[in-house]
């Protein structure tokens, strides 16, 4: 269901503060309002390509796995990793950031971002709003969960574009008025967060077990797959 995607980006835009806000708040903020929103729409336009390309990502490996008949058991198993992460590790965004290879690809990412950040011109702002995308975070891995269950390869990427836009509103207005809510928002709402995560986890477990609910656990059937080839 498309519209979880936009649900879930509007309750991780309140983890995203906390931990994506210090990069938006390092954006350029000298001139006016009307001087840099037009750098801050860029970054956030980036930010939704960003989650868009990891759509397109999880779209062709759901296509694969419907094909081989895949797709109930990498539903069912999403499901319960999750679960147990969210059950019994904490800090987990951080221990993956160091695990052997993942760490050199998001020092390089984090490099990168630096460098656009210390000559940061207004259309920079969207290619550092891409690299923004790719940075681990478990409400993103989360979404993507639920884009490489979707029927289609289109819906895939609409799932990640949808998610991208329910975290518009509060990172943009975060960026524009500054950071004084940040630590408040990710203190205050982290119980409600986690509960949300237990209820996808749920989600993408029932969904898997091919109840023949609609929308909640359809049955994947030979028509969806062949739909998805479309």
């Amino acid at each position: 269901m498309l519209w979880i995607a936009f649900t879930l980006g509007l309750f991780g835009s309140l983890h995203c503060v906390g931990m994506c806000g210090p990069i938006a708040l390092s954006l350029p903020a000298k001139g006016s309002l009307w001087k840099i929103l037009p750098g801050r729409l860029l970054y956030q336009a980036g930010r939704m390509m960003g989650y868009s390309l990891l759509g397109a990502i999880a779209g062709l490996l759901g296509l694969g796995a419907s094909l081989a008949g895949l797709q109930q058991g990498i539903s069912i198993t999403l499901g319960f990793i999750l679960l147990l992460g969210i059950l019994l590790a904490s800090n987990w965004e951080s221990r993956l950031i160091r695990l052997p290879g993942l760490d050199k690809v998001f020092h390089k990412l984090y490099q990168q971002m630096r460098r656009l950040l210390q000559n940061a011109s207004t259309p920079q702002m969207f290619q550092l709003g891409i690299l923004n995308g790719f940075l681990p975070c478990g409400f993103v891995y989360l979404a993507l969960a639920g884009a490489l269950n979707m029927e289609t390869y289109s819906q895939s990427i609409t799932y990640m574009a949808l998610f991208g836009l329910g975290t518009l509103p509060l990172m943009l207005g975060m960026s524009l008025a500054g950071g004084l809510l940040g630590p408040y928002l990710k203190r205050s709402w982290r119980p409600v967060l986690r509960i949300v995560s237990l209820v996808f986890a749920a989600y993408l477990i029932v969904r898997g077990l091919d109840l023949g609910i609609p929308y909640l656990s359809p049955e994947l059937t030979a028509n969806s797959v062949e739909t998805s080839c479309h």
